[in-house]
Order: C-alpha cells, then structure tokens, then sequence
C-alpha cells in the first residue's frame, strides 16, 4: 500500500474513525456484545436503545455522571450517521419502526483490536498444514494430464492404506496438546472471521443495488435496453466471483450430511480435555453460518423486489408521459374541431376496430345423461311399423332452461322473443312446447293474456314456414334459488 492510499483510507474508512473516536470503548463493546456475541442480524430502535440505557447508566454510575451526558437514542443516531455508518438504519417494510444492525467495519475494528490482546500461545504448524492442503487442491484442481492426476490420486490413497494398516494394528496417532491447541486456535479465528464475512458480502450486495439504482434514475434510452440492462446487472452479480463462491458455500453448507458431520464433530470436540472447555458460540457455530446465509440470500430477495418496484415506478413516468402526450392529441383536435379545413384529413377504412375476443365464443356443453331402464328386454313381433320409431324426438330441456338462464343473465325477467332470438327454435311445435312447459327451480313461466306473441320456425321435411300465436310469455325468477 503505498501512502495515498494509506491517508484516503486514514480520512474515510468506518473502521479506521471507529479506533480513532472518543467513545470508541463504548461502541466496541457495547455494539460486539449485542450484535456479534448473539449473531443477531438487527434490532428495532426500542429495544436497542433500552439496552443501551441501561449500558449509559452502569457505566455513569462508575465513571462518572458526565462521562456520558447524551441520551441512548442520540448515541444511536449520531454512530448511524453518514460520516461515521457504525450502524446501518433502515425501516423493514410494512413497518414505521427504525431497525439498526452493525456495519462490517465495527466487525474489523473489533477483531483487529482482539489481535492486540497478547497471546500465550501461537500456534504455526496448523496453518503450514492448511497452506499444504489449499496447495494440493489448486494444483490438483487446475492439473489437465489424467495421468498426474493418477499419479497424484494413488500417492494419497497409499498415505492411506498405511494408516489404515497402523490402525488395524492397534497403533492409533494422536494428536498431543500443543497440536490439538494449534489447530483449535485456527478454527476459532477461521469460524469467527467466516461470520464476518457474511455481513460483508451482504454489504457488497447493497452496494451493487445501489450503484443499478444510480444507474435507472438517471437513464435516458429506451424502456427495453433499461430492462435488459438491469437484468444483466443483477444476473452478473448472481454470476461473479464473489455470488458463486457465495451460492457454493451455501449449498456445501445445507447438505445434510454435512450438517450432521459438522453437529458430531463440535459435540465430540468438547469431549477433548486438551483443548479445556469451549467457547458458547463455537459449540453452536454452524448453525449461526446457517442464520447468516440465510440473511444474505433474504437481503438479496429483499434488494431483488425493491428494484422490481423501482422499475415500475419508471414504467409508471414514461406511460404517464405517453397520457400528457395523448392528452395533447385531444386538445389540439377540439381546437380545430370549429374550423375543420384546417385540420388535416385522413380516410378511415371503418370508424372503429373489429373486435373478437376469445371468451365470446360459447363454452362447451356437455350432452345430457340419459339414464336406461336396466330391466329385462323382451323380444317382440317382427311384424310391426317402424316408422314410429324414426320419428320420435327427444326435447332437452336441460339445454331449454341454460337458454333461459343465459337470456336472463343478471335480470329478473325476459321475454319469450328475447330467448328465441338468442336460441332459435330447431325442433318446432315440440321444442316451443318445451318451453311452455318449463319448470325449472328458480324460474317461473308468465303467460300475459292482453299481448299476444307471434312464433315462427321452418320445418325440416316440407321447408314451410310455421307460425304460432300464442299470449305473452315471459320467464320470471321466483327467488326459490
């Protein structure tokens, strides 16, 4: 780093004005114990405001009344402002409450500030076997020859079969204290900075959503290349280093096998006197990686249907705009509605478009079931006249009273005319009969004897036309329904 960098990041890094502030033991130690020793991700204003009521009073009552005169919510405000973000407020949707959670940058100050605490003991050998193993899987993963990757893969299944003939022989390595030590010191720090790291990249996440929220306000193209763009931010983000190696933790870490190696594995490390008794939170530590995916990825839904809402209110402006531009149209016609020969003229094929919309067509009707009469069939004289057979004809008048209904739609009552005029009569004098005769729940027939109505068909045999005169027929709803 070189010094402008080092002066730039002196004047405006959070944490770097965090070390340097006055209150900076306060805000450690309070913002630590609340937010990290619990792993929670933030807290209504309230609730963190008592909690740091009661921090104020204990410390006024042994420091001092003046060591801290302002009040818990002043505090609050004044670490959550612009030039300090210690604390991150925001109000959660559906909600009027201010909500506050802690920055990253409290995160590194705290843990640079624990590196100062001198250590009895540090260990190395741990973190040369890691750098080691991290080393065998880079070049392993990147080797393209399947012969050295044979070569490589059988040398350690050798180192393998060795230690599986020592321990069927009864000879099992241990570990001794200073190892088991070692190695548990790098896997507190490891699990430690890994929940860090997830407050983090949900910052990194805001960020991005911030700089596509710049980038809609001021756009100035069409509606389609701002669509276009917005998706292909949001799908880079998905897709760059940092959200794949995200997604990829995250789904190694909600395996269940590895779930349950990770649960037996903390609950047999307890049982190991070497390392003395554990840390609450590292006996609990996989599931707080869990907690904190799990916040990532709903920041990551949150931010996605914030910005779907943001590019609806721009579709919104441009289509208003598109209204002022049609509201203009309708101004200038009126003003030369007087004076028509300055107007300019245009032919019309028809006034208007001819519209047919897919839900006009009439629905499928299923055929009424006939029901049959299961008795015995009896075989009859051969000797008889079968016309009558052909000419039977069957009245639906199931379909009688769907046309009466149809007709009357949300009305009361419709005429005879109106509903032959919808269902013309196809089966004559028999059909018209049927609907005389209709008696269907909810409907009844009204003959008014002062009108008369005239119906008329054409008969399918002799081609005539057949007229009936009959009194005013009406179909009423009775509300029987």
């Amino acid at each position: 780093m070189d010094y402008e960098e080092i002066d730039y990041l002196r004047s405006n890094h959070p944490a770097w004005a965090l070390v340097r502030s006055q209150n900076v033991a306060l805000v450690m130690s309070f913002l630590g114990r609340v937010f990290i020793d619990r792993n929670i991700a933030d807290m209504p204003a309230g609730e963190l405001a008592s909690e740091l009521d009661d921090e104020l009073y204990a410390l006024n009552q042994r420091l001092g009344e003046e060591r801290f005169p302002k009040s818990a919510i002043e505090y609050l405000d004044d670490w959550a402002a612009p030039e300090r973000s210690w604390l991150r407020k925001f109000y959660a949707s559906g909600s009027d409450e201010a909500r506050y959670d802690i920055s990253p940058a409290v995160e590194k100050a705290l843990m640079w500030v624990g590196d100062l605490r001198g250590r009895e003991f540090i260990g190395t050998e741990s973190r040369l076997n890691t750098i080691f193993d991290l080393l065998r899987q880079m070049v392993l993963g990147a080797e393209e020859d399947p012969e050295r990757h044979l070569t490589d893969l059988r040398r350690r299944r050798e180192d393998l079969d060795r230690e599986i003939a020592r321990a069927e022989q009864g000879e099992v390595v241990r570990l001794d204290s200073v190892a088991q030590r070692d190695r548990f010191q790098q896997f507190s720090r490891m699990a430690r900075e890994l929940l860090a790291d997830f407050r983090q990249v949900e910052e990194n996440f805001r960020r991005i959503d911030r700089d596509l929220r710049t980038q809609i306000a001021g756009w100035t193209g069409s509606k389609g290349n701002l669509l276009e763009e917005a998706i292909g931010n949001r799908k880079s983000v998905a897709e760059s280093d940092q959200g794949r190696s995200f997604q990829a933790f995250y789904d190694l870490l909600l395996s269940h096998q590895r779930q349950a190696e990770l649960t037996d594995l903390i609950d047999r490390l307890q049982g190991i006197e070497e390392i003395g008794e554990l840390d609450d939170r590292l006996t609990h530590v996989h599931f707080d990686w869990i907690d904190a995916c799990e916040r990532t990825q709903a920041t990551v839904r949150v931010l996605s249907e914030q910005l779907r809402r943001f590019l609806d209110d721009q579709v919104w402006l441009e289509n208003r705009r598109v209204f002022d531009l049609l509201r203009g149209i309708e101004a200038k016609a009126l003003s030369v509605r007087n004076d028509p020969a300055s107007a300019p003229a245009m032919e019309l094929d028809e006034p208007a478009p001819t519209v047919i919309l897919p839900m006009e067509r009439p629905l499928h009707h299923c055929s009424a079931d006939i029901s049959l009469d299961p008795s015995e069939v009896t075989a009859g004289s051969e000797d008889f006249d079968s016309s009558a057979l052909v000419g039977q004809m069957f009245i639906d008048r199931a379909q009688l009273a769907r046309s009466v209904r149809r007709a009357l739609g949300s009305g009361d009552q419709v005429d005879l005319e109106e509903v032959l005029s919808a269902s013309p009569l196809r089966q004559g004098l028999a059909e018209l009969i049927g609907y005389l005769s209709l008696d269907e729940t909810g409907v009844s027939v009204v003959f008014d004897g002062e009108h008369r109505d005239h119906v008329s068909w054409r008969t399918e045999q002799e081609g005539m036309e057949r007229v009936a005169d009959l009194p005013g027929v009406s179909f009423v709803r009775d509300g029987t329904e």
